[in-house]
């Protein structure tokens, strides 16, 4: 015979549960209208959302598709990523490793036609990146060339198409005149100078608004990379980057990552009736969790209380052979750290893969005051790119 429960304890359950009508339901509801004057904070993968309080309207800023360079820059990045993935293709059997080999070579072909001091400058114009317009011309075609030099050699000799020859003359190499500077670096630099004008952006942007940090509550909305990613503070970049805008004054414990809250779409916000329920049902969901908070805590008062952590990662060295946790980055110069963190993010499902630079950029930019100018990015700043030929 098929089990079911009983009808009896499922309505006991179900008076419990939060659904509508339901004890724990009710108590949701009834915090998020008492707080309906406290400040919330929704982050998404690409938009930040403060709902004021007292029915004022939202205020919105989007951070990462729409904005300029995110795109060129990520595409600069993916070369570094594309050939391994080639590699394994070719090792797997898979004969369409070619055919991408070539679509590669050919956007290359047209990408360092239009890489120029004066697209970086006039064209993509990132307010963060003022000044260093020549340098990122120099970065795009070096990584363009060496790409395209490394796969067209693999193409005539398939042999060259193996991870050991890639980490040597590709990734890696050491000393090499044709490839002074190793990919790896390029893909840093990359990350780092995207995460430079994110993060100034939003901490700007946040600081501008005045807000009441102590009693904003926030939810990090949504799928943060992969779906296995950003679902602690530890892995989530959003969690650093917003508590460090607030001058660290947001307590960790008001903010909570949600990665199956329902999507929240920018043109909803538009009209009047939506935007209202949808900031009512995302204050429910906040306190969905902080009722049970706020009642755990008078339970067991008199037991030892739950802390959130923060804290930076080990530091390693030469001798450090495996982490469990993100290491942490000591100067822009610290490169064994650096391409630990890539690798770190690429083993770790937890991690996005903006982690493996954002927090270090994120600090720098608050000691710095928010000057992007004064920020050392690693793989960037100090590396000493070939320069790119001048054209007639």
């Amino acid at each position: 015979m098929a089990y079911i429960p009983h009808p009896e304890f499922k309505t006991l359950y179900s008076i419990f549960t939060p659904d509508i009508g339901s004890i724990g339901g009710d108590l949701n509801a009834l915090r998020a209208r008492v707080a309906s004057d406290d400040p919330l904070l929704v982050a998404t993968g690409s938009d930040l959302v403060i709902f004021p309080g007292s029915g004022r309207p939202p205020l919105m800023e989007s951070f990462r598709n729409s904005t300029r360079g995110f795109v060129e820059l990520t595409a600069i990045s993916h070369l570094g990523i594309a050939v391994p993935f080639l590699t394994r293709m070719r090792e797997l059997g898979e004969p369409a490793w070619e055919a991408h080999a070539h679509r590669i070579l050919d956007q290359i072909v047209k990408v360092r036609e239009i890489n120029t001091e004066a697209y970086w400058r006039e064209t993509v114009a990132v307010e963060a990146w003022a000044g260093m317009e020549e340098k990122i011309t120099d970065m795009v075609e070096y990584s363009c060339a060496v790409t395209q030099d490394y796969i067209q050699r693999g193409l005539k000799d398939h042999t060259l198409f193996t991870f050991d020859h890639l980490r040597e003359h590709f990734l890696e190499p050491v000393d090499s005149p044709d490839i002074p500077v190793p990919m790896n670096d390029m893909m840093a630099g990359t990350f780092g100078l995207v995460f430079l004008d994110i993060g100034y952006r939003i901490i700007r942007w946040l600081r501008e608004q005045g807000l009441d940090w102590q009693r904003m509550m926030v939810i990090v909305s949504g799928r943060a990379g992969r779906p296995t990613a950003g679902l602690t503070w530890a892995t989530n970049t959003m969690c650093h980057l917003l508590w460090q805008a607030s001058g660290q004054k947001l307590a960790p414990d008001r903010l909570y990552l949600a990665a199956h809250a329902p999507t929240l779409a920018l043109d909803d916000l538009k009209d009047e009736t939506k935007c209202t329920a949808l900031e009512f049902q995302f204050r429910k969901i906040w306190f969905s969790t902080r009722c049970t908070v706020e009642v755990g805590r008078e339970m067991y008062k008199g037991f030892p209380s739950f802390t959130p952590m923060i804290k930076s990662g080990p530091v390693i060295d030469e001798t450090t052979q495996t982490i469990s946790e993100m290491p942490a980055v000591q100067s822009a110069d610290d490169r064994r750290a650096v391409m630990t963190r890539l690798r770190f993010v690429m083993e770790d499902p937890m991690q996005q893969l903006a982690n493996s630079v954002a927090p270090y950029i994120v600090d720098a930019l608050c000691e710095s005051n928010n000057r992007p100018a004064e920020v050392v990015v690693p793989g960037f700043t100090n590396i000493g790119y070939p320069r790119r030929p001048s054209r007639a």
